[in-house]
């Protein structure tokens, strides 16, 4: 049995649903951001098309998407009164229901628009929340691999289970599944570095629009000091409340 069939409707909704229009315009602009794919499935559940988010307008909430290379999938969307879209954003399941499309002109190009949904669902891996790291002067992390080497990247984003790293190309020596035992970063705002051992989780090429291919590395934590998840959630909690100030 999954873990949702467990739950009942109120679980469910208070564990994992995003509400509110400022918190799924943020959540969705990150989406965008790193043109995440979704699949929209429609018409009862009978079509279906691959699409990426865009750009996100919580002003005016409107979500815009790609429109699918088919012209007739296309027609056929549009006449569609209810749209489910699914993701896995950093291997997140993400879901949500939107009512019906217009076609747009975005960027220059045919796009979609849609009403922001009302809800979101957001089925977390081990239910942890990952938030996207600031990318001026983020928080750049140290470690020493196995045969010495320092590993000194930028972070992408953290949670409190692990801290995905960007690299302009996969560092020497570094592979899935490799344990790290010497691990630090520090946190704003605060004296002490937090220091860890870490397993290395993945290691992912990214095509940015600009046609840039960073690579992502995830790290999961291990043996972190029994304040570390506090400290880190505080963290999270105060970039969260600052984004959603600026929305």
């Amino acid at each position: 049995m999954s873990q949702i069939a467990q739950l009942s409707e109120a679980e469910i909704e208070d564990r994992f649903h995003v509400v509110g229009t400022l918190p799924i315009a943020f959540m969705l602009t990150g989406f965008a951001r790193e043109r995440d794919s979704f699949s929209v499935q429609f018409g009862g559940g009978q079509d279906m098309f691959l699409t990426t988010l865009l750009s996100v307008e919580p002003h005016s909430g409107v979500l815009i998407f790609d429109c699918s290379g088919s012209e007739e999938t296309n027609r056929k969307f549009l006449a569609s009164e209810r749209n489910v879209f699914v993701g896995r954003p950093a291997g997140i399941h993400v879901q949500f229901v939107t009512g019906p499309a217009r076609e747009i002109k975005f960027e220059g190009g045919k796009a979609f628009s849609v009403a922001l949904p009302k809800r979101l669902l957001r089925l977390q891996r081990r239910e942890y929340f990952r938030i996207e790291t600031p990318h001026v002067r983020p928080l750049q992390f140290f470690g020493r691999l196995p045969g010495g080497a320092l590993l000194n990247l930028p972070a992408h984003d953290i949670s409190v289970a692990g801290i995905g790293l960007t690299a302009p190309t996969p560092p020497d020596g570094l592979e899935v599944g490799m344990a790290l035992e010497s691990c630090r970063f520090s946190l704003p705002e605060e004296e002490q570095d937090l220091f860890f051992k870490a397993s290395v989780r993945h290691i992912t090429a990214r095509e940015s629009r600009a046609g840039i291919r960073p690579w992502r590395i995830g790290l999961q934590f291990a043996d972190l000091p029994g304040n570390a998840g506090n400290r880190i959630q505080r963290y999270i909690a105060r970039l969260e409340r600052e984004r959603h100030e600026l929305i």
